[in-house]
């Protein structure tokens, strides 16, 4: 628990700086003048079009990496061990048969987008770059996760990615080339995260491509190939659900709206950092986990991430909330760029779900009930395709967001209780009730004691009185044995 914590919290800084270049780069994309709500549209697209790439062309081969790494690295030398090549070599496989595709459903697409968001079908091609690029990343990140290393995918995914986007944002405002060069230099910004991985990698000595077929692939092979044709189902499905929002916009509202969107996502995207810091870190230890059958280890991760991560998650929504108007204001971002707040907060509110249910869905991925993740996808996707479409053309932008709540809860709702179910496992109890409690009472003190405030001034003041209450709630109230530790390694250290 300890490496998981120091992976967290060392990931959840670097996560956040890449946030404050992230802060940046929408001030630069909403700033008047310099992109239209299309452009900054078409980058939603980007990245949401990319894990589409990765959700196709990994093949599912992803879970498989997660779940039988173990069994490699107990049972064979470094130079041996060659599932990383076989990760690599499916993934190109998949990758050329999803440009096949994307080529034979050109026309189809150009039909469906040309009027409303012209500009995704301009650059259309590279939409696949950029997918190549992620997905060359991606199997160095997953690499990345099982050996217990995040920290370094992470800082590069998180703060590095969003600097160079910086850089480019800040050549195209002073006019050092045109967009059309922006976007392309764009697309190729995840080949720069992939050598640097690699390098870091091979540096280390730690990066070994084997052509041998080993023992270990030769016995469980057909487990392997069982667990990637059903999870390559499953993957694909949570790959539509998390990005139909954006192809749903740009069909029926426009890319302009998409841009909108953007900001809307930006917010509930930091709160969701604390877990996308643990993600990274717990796959290796719970796949280890469940190889050795340690089920006390694994109760306990699940119990700790549910309240850690909820409590994380409504620290930052607090924050958000009580400082995302003043802040536009702050920064005299155009009026028009609060059309999306309300999308914002209950994306927010969906996050928040998601994160005080803790880690479900690795828990299930890297046990023997793998399969199950192909039937909870089942149930998010038929109930999230619909009620995107629905909702969106009923209540405009805030659909998507409604969307989010409903699956968000009832797809987590079905985990719980299949662990609850099949291992006894119910990581709940009243202090996750108080969590919830203690940052509504501490929002509410510091909006109403800075209701006044205006400026940079209000935004300081709201952050700190809400911060301190709620640390010192935390602290008080005892509601998780992680920040009583983290505090007492920290002032052993001190002294």
């Amino acid at each position: 628990m300890q490496t998981l914590r120091k992976q967290t919290f060392l990931s959840s800084i670097f996560i956040i700086s890449g946030f404050v270049f992230g802060a940046i780069n929408i001030y630069f994309y909403t700033k008047t003048g310099i992109f239209t709500k299309g452009e900054v549209g078409l980058t939603k697209i980007f990245f949401d079009f990319a894990q589409l790439t990765i959700a196709f062309s990994s093949l599912g081969f992803f879970a498989v990496l997660y779940k039988f790494f173990p069994y490699y690295n107990d049972n064979l030398p470094k130079d041996k061990n060659e599932i990383l090549t076989l990760t690599f070599v499916i993934s190109l496989i998949g990758f050329a048969i999803f440009c096949l595709v994307g080529y034979l459903i050109k026309p189809y697409f150009i039909s469906k987008f040309i009027v409303r968001s012209p500009l995704v079908v301009d650059y259309f091609p590279y939409l696949f770059v950029f997918g190549f690029g992620m997905l060359l990343f991606s199997v160095l990140e997953s690499y990345s996760w099982v050996k217990h290393q995040s920290i370094v995918s992470n800082f590069l995914k998180e703060s590095v990615l969003r600097f160079i986007t910086l850089v480019l944002i800040i050549l195209f405002f002073f006019k050092a080339f045109s967009y059309n060069t922006f976007v392309i230099l764009f697309s190729l910004q995840f080949f720069v995260l992939f050598f640097i991985l690699y390098a870091y990698y091979k540096r280390k000595n730690d990066i070994h491509v084997s052509l041998n077929i080993s023992r270990v692939t030769k016995k469980y092979w057909k487990k392997m190939l069982s667990m990637q044709s059903l999870i390559f189902s499953g993957t694909m499905i949570i790959a539509l659900t998390s990005v139909i929002d954006s192809f749903v916009i740009a069909k029926l509202m426009g890319q302009s709206y998409v841009g909108d969107f953007v900001l809307a996502q930006y917010g509930a995207n930091l709160v969701s950092v604390p877990q996308k810091a643990i993600l990274g870190g717990s796959i290796g230890i719970l796949a280890k986990a469940w190889k050795d059958k340690n089920f006390p280890e694994i109760n306990r991760i699940y119990s700790r991430s549910c309240i850690n991560l909820s409590l994380m998650a409504l620290f930052l929504f607090g924050n958000i909330w009580l400082n995302v108007v003043p802040l536009i204001d702050v920064l005299h971002i155009p009026e028009t760029w609060k059309y999306g707040l309300s999308t914002m907060f209950f994306i927010c509110v969906a996050r928040t779900i998601d994160a005080s249910t803790g880690l479900n869905n690795m828990i299930i991925a890297t046990s023997t009930f793998w399969k199950f993740d192909f039937i909870s996808g089942m149930i998010l996707l038929a109930i999230r395709i619909p009620a995107t479409w629905f909702l969106i053309v009923k209540f405009g932008l805030l659909g998507s967001a409604f969307a989010d709540i409903i699956s968000i809860s009832i797809y987590n709702l079905v985990r719980f209780e299949f662990l609850r179910r099949k291992f006894n496992m119910q990581p709940f109890n009243y202090k996750n009730i108080l969590a919830i409690v203690l940052a509504l009472c501490c929002y509410f003190i510091a909006f109403f004691l800075c209701n006044n405030l205006t400026g940079l001034l209000g935004l300081l003041v709201r952050a700190l009185i809400f911060s301190s209450s709620f640390i010192v709630g935390v602290f008080a109230l005892n509601l998780t044995p992680d920040a009583k530790q983290l505090w007492n390694k920290w002032v052993m250290k001190k002294l």
